[in-house]
């Protein structure tokens, strides 16, 4: 298969990716507290042309374009962590993997069958401390050269694996916060409601955050109700 023409969307994906490699991009896309004695882990921020139905919404920005997609899965039910949510491929780092770059498409193969000859690898971005689970989770991103088929791996880890059209995500009308309420105090996050022939998708957590950053430094952002609710429920106990 030919590579696809060049994209905008890859460009500016390049450009973000060059400017943590040189220094320009001096923070992390999430400011959070630092955490002791982290385990390193990382995620694959794939994106790259759909293969099937196109979004729907007009992006306002030019390089958005209808068939632009990342690619998502959602964990299983029955994890003891994050039980059911939307989360890139990824895990945390094996002796093996050299470095977090090797971490995330080992990860994303495992998962979702990705052949990572068709990925081409941006860059890594500043890693993220996760306070709750006690990980620096580096985010990879990368550009789906020769897109190949993805599905479930292992049914105990993934229940889905799907390619969301980025236009959906920044639709303002799939846009808005997700809240925990909990012994007096207030968790708020970004948080995006993909439709669906089946059922809508909800993004949030550490995912919806990852996302809202990056479209944020990227220009991509449409405005959107910032105190909108989305219907999250939790299993006793969880948090994100």
């Amino acid at each position: 298969m030919p590579p696809v023409s060049p994209s905008p969307a890859r460009a500016e994906l390049a450009a973000l990716a060059a400017g943590a490699r040189d220094g320009s991009l001096d923070a992390a896309l999430i400011d959070l507290p630092s955490v002791p004695d982290p385990r390193p882990a990382s995620v694959l921020m794939l994106f790259g042309m759909l293969d099937a139905v196109m979004s729907d919404h007009a992006a306002a920005d030019a390089a958005v374009s209808r068939d632009l997609d990342v690619l998502l899965l959602s964990r299983a039910e029955t994890l003891r962590s994050h039980p059911g949510q939307i989360a890139f491929p990824g895990g945390r780092q094996d002796a093996g993997d050299d470095g977090p770059v090797a971490a995330a498409l080992r990860e994303a193969r495992e998962e979702t069958g990705l052949d990572v000859s068709g990925v081409e690898v941006l860059g890594a971005l500043p890693a993220v401390p996760l306070a709750y689970s006690r990980h620096v989770v580096t985010p990879v991103l990368a550009w789906w050269r020769h897109p190949s088929p993805v599905r479930v791996m292992d049914e105990a880890e993934s229940a889905e694996v799907f390619r969301a059209p980025v236009a959906d995500l920044l639709d303002p009308a799939h846009r808005g916060v997700t809240v925990i309420r909990r012994d007096g105090q207030e968790w708020r996050g970004p948080a995006f409601l993909l439709p669906g022939a089946e059922r809508e998708r909800l993004v949030w957590g550490f995912t919806g955050m990852l996302l809202d950053a990056l479209f944020d430094r990227l220009g991509w952002t449409e405005p959107w109700d910032h105190e909108r609710e989305l219907p999250l429920v939790l299993p006793p106990d969880a948090s994100d």
